[in-house]
């Protein structure tokens, strides 16, 4: 069961792309996946939750590769990729850098395993590597920090800050409830149980937050914006520089009251780059970035609303500006988390910063059966793309019937 006191425990399992046995990871679950097929061929049921699931391993984390920019190197020239010993450090085995990432595609499609996290980039990101390198994440991948530190998540309904007669995103509304939660999730830590005394110290002594946000990929449905467009992108980017950039404003201010966090003198350096990197982004100047070996776009200033664009780069500016005079509170301040179960309680249609996976969904009642339902938006994204009252209802209902808008 998803959520209370009955919930699973989770975990992430990483291996590096060098390790010995990283072709082996990477084929697990794809393996596993064919005795599963079988045995429901076989008459057992489909439910990840019945007997033919329980029977087979690998069910009971994610797994995901580390890989870093020297594989990238390595693939793009057309050369082998060295497997190396863990013990005495030598080369194991060479593979071909094409066939093994064809196989982690192919993996990856097949069952959603591995996932893949950019080592190299994750750590070029890095606020505190005074403090050792980022070797893993969370189960969900949005928490990046170091080993046996944990933050507490809260995410914010994007959708309720659109105006539906404008389609204007409330900038101040959203920034205050940034504000709001940043302070909520500083006063957790403290309030916080932790499982050990040394993820309760770390936690302590780095204070990372988790605040995010929900329901953008129907935000921007409601709005006719298409998901995978050039705006979207835009406006999700200047939405997330907003967030983000007032997060650590908001814990510079409380590290002015409070002071910072203890180890921010360490890492004061590496910290402030990380900022900045962050501010050239939202200005999309992106020839400033400072210590990173692949460059990552920036807001589209062509696409992106003048509005959004302008809050986002002032978001930015005033993060820097206080965090050079006073530090931060707060070693990292934001994630996106997929929100699969919060999602549902706020009334969200798309969980963390996904697209809606369906337009049509059945859900499952308690006392047995299902019922169709569609995505709530899809009437009011309509009514927004022009269409008359009675054109909706049609459409509505031939989308409950066929599972799809094309027809």
């Amino acid at each position: 069961k998803s959520g209370g006191t009955t919930r699973r425990a989770a975990k992430m399992v990483c291996l590096d792309l060098d390790h010995p046995e990283i072709e082996g990871f990477v084929n697990w679950k794809v393996e596993e996946e064919k005795k599963v097929a079988a045995l429901i061929a076989a008459g057992y049921s489909s439910d990840y939750e019945g007997e033919a699931y329980r029977t087979v391993s690998g069910q009971n984390s994610n797994n995901s590769v580390r890989i870093p920019n020297s594989f990238f190197r390595a693939l793009n020239d057309g050369k082998p990729w060295d497997l190396i010993g863990r013990m005495n450090g030598k080369v194991v085995k060479s593979v071909s850098s094409q066939k093994f990432w064809d196989d982690i595609a192919f993996a990856a499609w097949a069952c959603a395993d591995p996932g893949v996290q950019f080592d190299s980039t994750i750590n070029e990101w890095h606020t505190c590597p005074e403090g050792g390198r980022i070797n893993a994440s969370n189960p969900c991948s949005e928490y990046m920090f170091l080993d046996n530190t944990a933050c507490n998540l809260a995410s914010i309904n994007l959708a309720h800050f659109f105006n539906k007669e404008t389609r204007v995103f409330d900038v101040k509304g959203f920034e205050h409830a940034c504000r709001i939660w940043t302070i909520v999730l500083e006063i957790s830590v403290l309030m916080a149980q932790f499982p050990s005394k040394e993820v309760a110290q770390l936690s302590y002594d780095y204070r990372t937050l988790g605040l995010g946000y929900a329901n953008l990929g129907s935000a921007l449905m409601v709005n006719g914006i298409p998901y995978d467009s050039d705006k979207s992108r835009a406006i999700g980017g200047a939405i997330t520089a907003i967030m983000t950039g007032t997060a650590y404003a908001t814990s510079a201010e409380l590290a002015r009251e409070l002071g910072t966090f203890r180890q921010f003198d360490a890492n004061r350096e590496h910290m402030l780059r990380v900022m900045r990197n962050h501010r050239y982004a939202a200005y999309n100047s992106t020839e400033n970035y400072e210590g990173l070996e692949i460059l990552p776009p920036g807001i589209d200033q062509k696409t992106c609303p003048d509005y959004l664009l302008s809050a986002a780069c002032n978001a930015w500016d005033k993060a820097v500006e206080m965090g050079e005079k006073h530090g931060y509170r707060n070693a990292q301040t934001t994630v996106i988390a997929p929100t699969g179960t919060i999602g549902l309680v706020m009334d969200c249609d798309t969980t963390g910063i996904e697209p809606d996976f369906a337009l049509v969904k059945f859900k499952k009642l308690s006392g047995g059966g299902y019922f169709k339902i569609i995505n709530q938006a899809v009437p009011e994204a309509l009514e927004n793309l022009g269409y008359k009252d009675h054109e909706v209802t049609a459409i509505v209902n031939y989308a409950k019937g066929a599972a799809t808008l094309k027809g």
